[in-house]
């Protein structure tokens, strides 16, 4: 009976495997059970987002809140000179906007409409 140690291991790792799996499918809430509104803590619309990034570009710090208005929906386009050395252009395909964006100083310096690869020289100074 040698293979019986190896037997009662492999039964209690499958037990633990399924009681493991079952206690995080009963502890996960389900994506569709929640409200729509929870989706977006800050109850903003995109267009109110997009002004109010709008309204405080070239502050300092603004970029945060590009980052957490869209978190994983910015896609880079381009980079082109402008802020501190180079500013990142980052497009926005749900809003169909391009923010264009310096790191340096985590600052938005330029807003537009539609997907824009380069800005003009003087909005991103």
């Amino acid at each position: 009976m040698k293979f019986a140690p190896s037997l009662l291991t492999g039964v209690a790792i499958a037990g633990l495997l399924t009681v493991g799996n079952v206690s995080f499918q009963a502890v996960k809430p389900s994506i569709s059970l929640l409200p729509a509104s929870a989706a977006d803590a800050t109850g903003l619309s995109a267009q109110q987002k997009i002004d109010l990034i709008t309204k405080n570009k070239g502050v300092f710090g603004n970029g945060d809140q590009l980052r957490r208005f869209f978190f994983g929906d910015l896609e880079p386009i381009g980079i082109q000179p402008g802020g501190a050395g180079h500013v990142v252009n980052l497009y926005n395909k749900a809003n169909d906007v391009t923010f264009s964006y310096c790191s340096t100083f985590d600052v938005v310096v330029a807003v537009k409409k539609g997907r824009v690869e380069k800005f003009a020289a003087n909005e991103v100074k």
